[in-house]
């Protein structure tokens, strides 16, 4: 039952405690429903755990948010991450944030062959015809979404709307957006702490859902408690993972060898991804294009809309990126074709994605200390803020490059523009879920593609 038309009794009592292995179907099937970037997949967890599940409270969960805006890395599987790790410890964490990552990698790898081995795909290029409106419209709903719940005074606007002028206008690097507003927060909080509380300053913030099984009041679980033998261990351990492959592929083919590249490449790019995909898109477009070579500008284009268009983070275009660049070069010779570019593929994947890991088991516990401590919930409220209008930029972004594909000198597209109102109809009045309209507007795209356009 939906938690919003249930009755009022039970939204007292907090739901039952969620086993491991009802987490991990959970987190699998999030995996596969996952569409819309970061904005949409944040939206889809807000609407499953917060308000239909309860498995964490609204303010739990922004704070929670709010700490892995700040890192570098794809948000919504950091924060999947997040509070798996807080409800079933490091190996829920895991699952959480592996479950979020498999299933995109897996249809990439399948989509990209396809792709490199065949050329074109008029049955993907019509789904992604009509997908790609209605990831535009999941985009707006989001940011509707996270601003009506996090915009909550005038001062947080102001932010919000400072913001996307910044980054729309100005062209202001995210990072530097993340730390004004930071600053803002910290100070902010100190001169009219009632303007910086987590939910906006609204005590009531996202009480209409009921209790939650980790409620604003419910204490630190043990495994959540900052030690500094915990940090170490993480880091000891994180810092294996990376070096033992890293190693092994630099003494089995050589630091200049195209998979030893790819590693070194893609760590980097890691630790660059503030802001998300679209922050660190020019640097991989830069390298594996401009540099390495691994792929054409086209395929780049293409590898995007992919990415845009399959579950996941939209960072997993790097996949993509990997799978091409170990086909395109033969790393295992010419009759191993599929398996260089699927290792190429997992290889970029996991150096892409094991520092977000990291942060979180390292950093979880610190943050988990600070939830009720306004002078640290203060800055990453006003980060929050900063993001909504991030969000809406990326969303303007969208919508351009969906109805003006060859730029304003182009024509319109009317048909996109019909199927992006349909979908935010769907979305906005009646409620309907995200994997349903991305379904039916694949289905329109397909139709219209094949028998009309």
């Amino acid at each position: 039952m939906n938690t919003l038309t249930a009755n009022p009794a039970t939204l007292d009592t907090p739901p039952a405690e969620v086993s491991f292995w009802q987490a991990f179907l959970f987190w699998l099937k999030l995996g596969f429903i996952s569409f819309g970037g970061p904005a949409g997949q944040i939206a889809i967890m807000h609407q499953e755990l917060v308000e239909r599940r309860r498995w964490i409270s609204e303010r739990r969960f922004l704070h929670a948010l709010n700490y892995c805006m700040v890192l570098p890395g794809p948000e919504a599987q950091q924060l999947a991450t997040y509070i798996g790790w807080l409800m079933h410890r490091t190996w829920g964490g895991i699952i959480a944030g592996g479950l979020f990552v498999l299933p995109s990698l897996f249809i990439l790898i399948g989509l990209s062959w396809v792709y490199i081995a065949f050329g074109d795909v008029p049955l993907v290029a019509g789904l992604f015809y009509g997908i790609k409106p209605a990831v535009t419209a999941i985009v707006v709903q989001a940011a509707h979404r996270i601003g009506s719940r996090a915009l909550k005074n005038n001062v947080l606007w102001a932010i919000a709307a400072a913001s996307f002028v910044a980054i729309f206008t100005l062209n202001v690097p995210f990072p530097a957006i993340v730390a004004v507003a930071a600053a803002i927060g910290y100070f902010g909080g100190r001169i009219a702490p009632d303007k910086f509380k987590a939910g906006g300053g609204h005590g009531k913030a996202g009480q209409s859902f009921g209790r939650a099984l980790i409620d604003d009041d419910t204490p630190t679980p043990q495994h959540a408690l900052f030690a500094w033998s915990k940090l170490l261990k993480v880091a000891l351990v994180g810092g294996l993972l990376w070096l033992v492959p890293m190693g092994m592929l630099s003494v089995s083919y050589g630091w200049d060898h195209t998979l030893t590249q790819m590693g070194w490449f893609f760590t980097k790019a890691a630790l660059l991804t503030f802001g998300g995909a679209y922050a660190v898109l020019p640097y991989v477009y830069q390298g594996a294009v401009g540099h390495y070579g691994w792929l054409t500008p086209t395929q780049m284009i293409d590898g995007l809309a992919l990415g845009e268009t399959t579950p996941g983070p939209l960072i997993m275009v790097v996949t993509f990126v990997g799978f091409v660049g170990g086909y395109v070069k033969a790393v295992f010779g010419p009759d191993s074709l599929f398996l260089a570019g699927a290792v190429a593929a997992t290889l970029v994947t996991w150096f892409t994605f094991l520092p977000s890991f990291i942060f979180i088991l390292m950093g979880g516990p610190f943050i988990e200390t600070t939830h009720n401590d306004l002078k640290f919930t203060a800055p990453l409220t006003a980060i929050t803020a900063a993001v909504v209008g991030v969000i809406l930029n990326l969303a303007l972004f969208f919508g351009y490059h969906v109805l003006w594909p060859k730029g304003f000198a182009g024509s319109f597209e009317w048909v996109s523009a019909l199927i992006a109102l349909g979908a935010a109809i769907a979305l906005f009045r009646f409620k309907t879920n995200v994997i349903h309209v991305i379904a039916g507007c694949a289905l329109i795209g397909f139709l219209l593609k094949t028998f009309i356009l």
